[in-house]
C-alpha cells in the first residue's frame, strides 16, 4: 500500500485544459519510425504516431496487427527496438510502466485492473490510498476517499447509491468509466484505452464513448485502441490503421470517410487487388466488390468533426 499525505487534486475542481494541437503546442507523445522486434520476429515496424492534447487518436487493426505491442511501448512495459519515442518533445526509453505513469501516461486495459469483490471506492484508489494521522498509526481516510470517488463519478454521469457495492456488480460500461475516471483523477495527460468497448453492448459502449469525448474536452490526449471503425469514427480526430505490424493508413477525420476507414480496417484494398482472382470463383459477383481507387478517393464533402462534448 502506498501512503499519500498530500491529497489528490480536489474532485470538485476541474484541471485547467491543456493546450490543444491548434494552439501550436508540441505533441504530448510522438513515435517516429518506431518498431519492436522479439529476436528475429518483427512485431512492429516503421510506425509514426502523434498524440496531441485535446485530441482522440484512434488506432485500429485486426488481431495480430500490432496494437498490443504499440500499447506496451507507449505504456512503458516494453522498450522499442527501432525508431524514436518522444514525450513532450524529448526522447525517452521507459524502464517500467511506473515511469510512464510519472510522465502522465496512463493505460486502461481490457481487464481494467480492478478487484471485482472490492467496493467501488476502494478500486478507485487502489494502490493510491489516502491516509490520515501521524506515523506509525496512520490509517485510511475512508470518508475522503468515498467523497472524492463519488464526485468524480458524478462528473462523468454515473450516480451510485452505494459506493460500498462490489465493483463486479456494475455493468461493463460503468466499470470502464470508473477506470477512466480514476486515471484522469490521478493526473493522466495521455490516456490509452485498450479496446474499451469490445465486450459491451450498444448502450454501454455509448457510455464509454461519451466519457472518451469528455476526456478529450478536458484537454487530455486520448489513444483509443479498437477494432470497431464505427466506434472510432464517432469520437476520433485522427485515425491510424495497423496491418501486420506496419502503418497502413494515417489520416485526419476530414480526409477519410467511415466506409473508407472500414475498408482499410477490413483489408478492402487487398480484396480490390485480388478482384481478378475472385472473378474465377463461382458464385462471387465481382461487380459488387470495391475498386482500389474507390478506397483512396477523397470525400466530396469532408465529415464535420464531432461537436464539443457530444461525440
Amino acid at each position: 500500500m502506498t501512503d499519500h499525505d498530500t491529497p489528490a487534486p480536489t474532485a470538485g475542481e476541474a484541471p485547467a485544459p491543456a493546450p490543444t494541437a491548434g494552439d501550436g503546442a508540441a505533441p504530448l507523445v510522438e513515435l517516429r519510425g518506431a518498431g519492436k522486434s522479439y529476436g528475429n520476429i518483427r512485431a512492429l515496424h516503421g510506425v509514426d504516431l502523434t498524440v496531441h492534447a485535446g485530441k482522440v487518436t484512434c488506432v485500429l487493426g485486426d488481431n495480430g496487427a500490432g496494437k498490443s505491442t504499440l500499447i506496451k511501448i507507449i505504456s512503458g512495459l516494453h522498450r522499442h527496438t527501432e525508431g524514436d519515442f518522444l514525450v513532450d518533445g524529448a526522447p525517452v526509453r521507459f524502464a517500467s510502466p511506473r515511469e510512464a505513469l510519472d510522465r502522465g501516461i496512463a493505460t486502461v486495459y481490457q481487464d481494467l485492473a480492478t478487484v471485482p469483490l472490492m467496493p467501488v471506492w476502494r478500486n478507485f484508489f487502489l494502490g493510491s490510498e489516502l491516509t490520515r494521522g501521524p506515523w506509525p498509526v496512520r490509517r485510511l481516510d475512508i470518508a475522503r476517499m468515498k467523497a472524492t470517488a463519488d464526485q468524480e463519478l458524478r462528473r462523468m454521469g454515473i450516480v451510485l447509491d452505494d459506493l460500498e457495492q462490489p465493483i463486479g456488480t456494475l455493468s461493463g460500461g460503468q466499470r470502464q468509466s470508473v477506470a477512466i475516471a480514476r486515471a484522469v483523477h490521478f493526473g493522466a495527460r495521455v490516456l490509452i484505452l485498450d479496446e474499451p468497448t469490445a465486450a459491451l453492448g450498444v448502450k454501454q459502449s455509448g457510455v464509454v464513448l461519451k466519457y472518451i469525448a469528455a476526456a478529450r474536452d478536458r484537454g487530455l490526449g486520448v489513444i483509443f485502441i479498437t477494432h470497431n471503425p464505427h466506434h472510432a469514427y464517432l469520437v476520433g480526430d485522427h485515425f491510424s490503421v495497423l496491418r501486420l505490424g506496419t502503418l497502413e493508413l494515417s489520416a485526419d477525420r476530414a480526409d477519410v470517410s467511415l466506409p473508407q476507414l472500414t475498408d482499410h480496417m477490413a483489408g478492402g484494398a487487398e480484396l480490390a487487388a485480388l478482384k481478378h482472382e475472385l472473378a474465377q470463383v463461382g458464385g462471387v459477383d465481382v461487380d459488387l466488390l470495391p475498386e482500389e481507387k474507390d478506397l483512396t478517393a477523397p470525400l466530396a464533402a469532408p465529415a464535420a468533426p464531432p461537436s464539443e462534448g457530444n461525440p
